[in-house]
C-alpha cells in the first residue's frame, strides 16, 4: 500500500466514524427509529438465542477473549515502526464494525421510553423509603426461614437450574402496564468462564448484545446470585437502563415461589433502601442492621468478607471505567440506587391504592 492510498483510506475510515457518532446521536432524538431499533432487537434476539443459547460455554466469552487478543495484537503493531500505519488502519476499522453492530443490537435501547414514565409521579420521601425498608426487613427475615445454609450457616442455593426457570417462567407475566416485550422460552443464561477474574473487578454479571447470552459471575455469595441473573435476563428482554433492569428483576422476583430467589430480591431490595436512607438517617439504618435475623447477619458478614478478599485497584478500576460507561449513556453511576428506588416507591404506591 502506498502511502498516499493508505492516508486515504484512513482519512475515510476516520470520517465513517465520525458520522456514525453524528448519524446515532440524531437516531437517539427520533422517536420512530427508536422504535424501529426496538423491533430489531426483537428480531435479532431470537436469531441470537436460536444460534447461540445450545452452546454450554459463554460464547460471548470466547468472543470478546478472541477480540481481546486480536486488539492486543494490533497494539504491538502499532508499536513497530514497519507495522504501524496497517494496524492504525485495521484498528479504525475494527472500532467502526464494532460501533456499528453495538449501536444497532443494543445502544439504541438505552433511549427508549423510561419506565418512570409510566409510573404516578409521586415526591419520593424518606418516610416513604423507610416505611418500605421496614417492609422488606420483615420479607426477607420471613423468607430467610425458608432456605438453605451450608454448615456455617450462610445461605447456600442448592439448584441453581431451578432459579434459572423460575425466572423465565416470571418474565412472562410481568405487569403489562409496565411493559409489553415479550419473553422466550430460551435458557441462555450461563456462569462466565472469567468469574476468578470477575470478582476482583467489582462485576456481578453482565448482558453480551452480540450473542443475548446473560453472564453471571458464579463465585458470587448466593445471597447476590439470583437477583443477579435476574438482572441480566431483564437486559435479555431488552431492558438496557441498569436500573431499570434491577427494576424489571425485583418484579420477576419479588412474588417468585422460588424461596432462593424471593429472598435474594428481597435482600437487595432492603439494602438498596438502606443504601437510600444511610445518608439522610444513618441511625436508622444502624437501627434496621442491628434487627437482621441472625441468618441475614451471616449472609451479611459473608459478603462483606467476599467483598474484602477481592477488592483492590482492579476493581477501582472498573468501578470507575464502568461509571464512565453508564454516564455515557444517561445512566446514574453504578453506585448511585436513586432511580431503582424511585421506581419501586412509585410502583409501591400503586399497590397502596
Amino acid at each position: 500500500m502506498t502511502t498516499k492510498t493508505y492516508h486515504k483510506k484512513k482519512r475515510i475510515w476516520a470520517a465513517i466514524l465520525v458520522v456514525q457518532f453524528l448519524l446515532f446521536y440524531a437516531f437517539s432524538k427520533i422517536s420512530f427509529l427508536i422504535s424501529f431499533f426496538e423491533s430489531f432487537f426483537e428480531f435479532q434476539r431470537k436469531f441470537h438465542l436460536l444460534l447461540f443459547s445450545w452452546i454450554p460455554c459463554s460464547f460471548g466469552d470466547i468472543v470478546y477473549t478472541v477480540l481481546g487478543i486480536v486488539f492486543l495484537i494490533l497494539m504491538i503493531q502499532l508499536l513497530r515502526k514497519k507495522t504501524r500505519s496497517n494496524a492504525f488502519l485495521k484498528i479504525l476499522i475494527t472500532v467502526n464494525i464494532f460501533y456499528f453492530l453495538y449501536q444497532i443490537f443494543w445502544g439504541m435501547l438505552y433511549f427508549q421510553t423510561p419506565i418512570a414514565a409510566k409510573l404516578p409521579k409521586i415526591e419520593i420521601t424518606l418516610e416513604a423509603r423507610k416505611k418500605l425498608a421496614l417492609e422488606y426487613l420483615e420479607k426477607a427475615k420471613a423468607t430467610r426461614k425458608l432456605i438453605n445454609e451450608d454448615p456455617n450457616g450462610i445461605f447456600i442455593i442448592k439448584d441453581l437450574q431451578s432459579v434459572q426457570t423460575e425466572i423465565l417462567s416470571r418474565q412472562t407475566i410481568l405487569p403489562a402496564f409496565i411493559t409489553n416485550k415479550k419473553a422466550l422460552p430460551v435458557n441462555s443464561i450461563k456462569k462466565s468462564l472469567y468469574s476468578k477474574l470477575m470478582s476482583f473487578t467489582g462485576i456481578l454479571g453482565y448482558y453480551n448484545p452480540f450473542t443475548a447470552e446473560a453472564q453471571y459471575n458464579s463465585n458470587l455469595p448466593s445471597s447476590y446470585l439470583p437477583f443477579t441473573i435476574a438482572h441480566e435476563s431483564s437486559h435479555q428482554l431488552g431492558f438496557a437502563r441498569e436500573q431499570e433492569a434491577n427494576f424489571i428483576g425485583y418484579l420477576i422476583g419479588v412474588e417468585s415461589t422460588n424461596n432462593d430467589l424471593k429472598y435474594s430480591t428481597e435482600y437487595f431490595t432492603l439494602k438498596s433502601l438502606l443504601n437510600s436512607i444511610v445518608q439522610e438517617d444513618e441511625n436508622f439504618v444502624k437501627s434496621m442492621l442491628n434487627n437482621y435475623s441472625d441468618g441475614m447477619k451471616r449472609d451479611r458478614s459473608y459478603e462483606k468478607k467476599f467483598i474484602k478478599e477481592h477488592e483492590g485497584l482492579v476493581t477501582d478500576f472498573f468501578g470507575f471505567t464502568n461509571n464512565l460507561f453508564l454516564k455515557s449513556n444517561q445512566q446514574e453511576g453504578s453506585v448511585t440506587y436513586s432511580y431503582f428506588i424511585d421506581l419501586l416507591v412509585r410502583y409501591k404506591s400503586m399497590e397502596a391504592k
